[in-house]
């Protein structure tokens, strides 16, 4: 891909698995995005993204909720959603560079759905404490809660409520 997804594109949101192995292998191998990916190590080969996908379609079939793949005009974005992270709905987002911008849109759909239809009380989001902009967080509301430490990395959760406190 080049240059940058136009910001007034049709997003989607596809079962992770439709998205060829090849796509997200590359999106995970990037530098850009794997710098961003602290239990990443080592890179990311069609068989990781294999176990990737079963364990991520698990999640689906255990909670009913899970991670998504992103399209925009049809293009392979990234993925993310909510991911069930130590009894807590927690929000993931891995975008590809060019689709960097688009962030925000995604987060709302996910935000929606979880105080929504799945009518969950908070979702978190786990951040690498060396992430820049943490503050960014703070923009979407989340409210920074501690640290906590999942295989050998470091991340600052935050939580967002619920907006009516149910």
């Amino acid at each position: 891909m080049t240059g940058r997804a136009v910001a007034n594109g049709a997003l989607e949101f596809v079962p992770l698995g439709a998205v060829a192995v090849e796509r997200l292998v590359e999106l995970m191998n990037l530098e850009a995005v794997a710098r961003h990916l602290p239990l990443l190590r080592g890179g990311f080969s069609i068989d990781d993204c294999r176990a990737f996908l079963a364990d991520k379609q698990r999640l689906w079939d255990e909670h009913g909720y899970g991670p998504w793949a992103f399209l925009v005009d049809g293009a392979f974005a990234g993925w993310g959603g909510l991911q069930p992270e130590r009894g807590e709905a927690d929000f993931a987002l891995v975008l590809h560079p060019d689709f960097w911008g688009w962030g925000r849109r995604i987060f709302n759909r996910v935000r929606d759905d979880a105080f929504g239809r799945l009518r969950l009380a908070s979702i978190t989001i786990l951040l690498p404490p060396d992430r820049p902009n943490l503050k960014a967080v703070a923009r979407f509301c989340f409210v920074e809660e501690g640290r906590v430490t999942i295989g050998e990395a470091r991340f600052i959760r935050f939580r967002l409520s619920r907006p009516d406190g149910a």
